[in-house]
């Protein structure tokens, strides 16, 4: 099985489908394609990159990541791609499964990880992730610049704290689960933008950010030094 995902400081969304197969222990093959269609002007064509001429053979959406099973069927789209590999991992006892194993619980972390696809749009567009970036004085400055940002916070905060009274910790739903592997780029995003969150959230946050999967991808993405331009809002080089 292979896992294509793009630059690991950067893809938010190559680090969940990344995530949830490595905290779960189980193999892949790990392809990391440069995003180059990023790598100069924002503006320019993205379809003569070499990231878009190795995608076009992948998938038709052309965005990482992609799972290639055995079998060399293509799954693109993290949720798609969560959920193909649950289906082919099944919890059982003594080792839980990729969602809760309760199925009211199963059922909210799904509504969570959709909530995270399909919204907070003012969190991307704002807080764009940046594992090398560390800018936390900037945090009261986006807020009170976009009421909308400080909105998807909120909404963040409190789905974390009442999914954590649920549950009783340490994760989301208990056990690390793909819930958890779906906001943990927005554990970075706070980590970089120093994001205000209430005491719970926050050690929540610690909790995923010490995570030993999350602490190897943040590591690999630190040593990949790779400055794209058109992933860069706050900077124009590499400190």
């Amino acid at each position: 099985m292979q896992l294509v995902i793009g630059n690991k400081n950067y893809s938010s969304w190559s680090m969940r489908a990344w995530l949830l197969l490595r905290a779960a222990g189980i193999a892949f093959e790990e392809i990391r394609l440069r995003m180059d269609q990023f790598a100069g002007d924002p503006g320019a064509a993205a379809t003569d990159s070499a990231f878009a001429r190795r995608m076009a053979g992948l998938s038709p959406a052309g965005r990482v990541p992609v799972l290639v099973d055995d079998a060399g069927q293509a799954v693109w789209d993290t949720l798609a791609i969560a959920e193909t590999v649950a289906e082919r991992h099944p919890g059982h006892p003594g080792h839980p499964g990729l969602w809760p194993q309760d199925a009211h619980a199963r059922a909210r972390a799904r509504s969570l990880c959709a909530e995270m696809h399909a919204g907070f749009g003012a969190l991307r567009q704002h807080c764009t992730m940046n594992i090398e970036f560390v800018r936390p004085e900037m945090g009261p400055e986006l807020l009170a610049a976009h009421p909308a940002l400080a909105r998807d916070l909120q909404r963040i905060d409190a789905m974390w704290c009442d999914a954590l009274t649920r549950s009783g910790g340490p994760f989301l739903f208990g056990d690390w689960s793909i819930a958890d592997a779906f906001y943990a780029p927005v554990v970075s995003r706070v980590r970089s933008y120093g994001l205000p969150l209430s005491a719970p959230a926050a050690d929540y946050a610690a909790r995923v950010w010490a995570h030993p999967a999350v602490q190897d991808w943040v590591a690999e993405a630190l040593a990949e030094h790779d400055f794209l331009a058109g992933e860069e809002i706050y900077r124009r080089q590499r400190d």
